[in-house]
C-alpha cells in the first residue's frame, strides 16, 4: 500500500463513487460523472484494489477481473446514459499522461452530440502539434 496514493488510502476521496466491485478491483464515479449532460457523464475508472503502478503490473488474476467489471460498467453505464460509443485505455507513465501513479482503466462513454464525436483516442498523436522534435 502506498501511503499518499488516492486509489490505496481506506477511505476514497469524497468525490469518488464506488459503484460496483468485485475481488480485485472496483469500478470508481466522480460525483460530477453521474450527473446527465456533465462533459464527463457516465464516465469512470476501474482500479485494482492493491497498488500496481501500471497496468503492465497486474496480475493475471487481477487482469481477469478488470474485463469482468469492464463488462459489468458497461451495462451500468449503458442503462443509466444510453452513449453511443466508448473510449477505454490506461495512461502507463508520466509522459503517456498518467497523474496518479495507481494503474487505472479508464471507462469514457462517448455521445453523438459531443463537439469531439468522432475524435478517438489517436486523435491527438495525429495532430502536427504533437510531432516530435528531431
Amino acid at each position: 500500500m502506498q501511503k499518499d496514493c488516492i486509489f490505496c488510502n481506506s477511505e476514497l476521496e469524497p468525490r469518488d463513487n464506488e459503484i460496483l466491485s468485485n475481488e480485485h478491483c472496483r469500478f470508481l464515479q466522480l460525483e460530477e460523472a453521474r450527473e446527465k449532460g456533465s462533459i464527463l457523464e457516465g464516465a469512470g475508472v476501474i482500479v485494482p484494489k492493491h497498488h500496481r503502478e501500471t497496468a503492465f503490473d497486474l496480475t493475471p488474476e487481477e487482469w481477469e477481473a478488470t474485463y469482468t467489471l469492464l463488462q459489468q460498467a458497461k451495462a451500468h453505464i449503458d442503462k443509466l446514459y444510453q452513449p453511443d460509443g466508448y473510449n477505454i485505455g490506461w495512461n502507463c507513465g508520466e509522459t503517456a499522461g498518467q497523474h496518479i501513479m495507481h494503474a487505472h482503466l479508464h471507462v469514457l462513454p462517448r455521445y453523438n452530440d459531443e463537439p469531439m464525436a468522432g475524435k478517438g483516442i489517436r486523435y491527438v498523436f495525429k495532430s502536427a502539434l504533437n510531432e516530435r522534435r528531431k
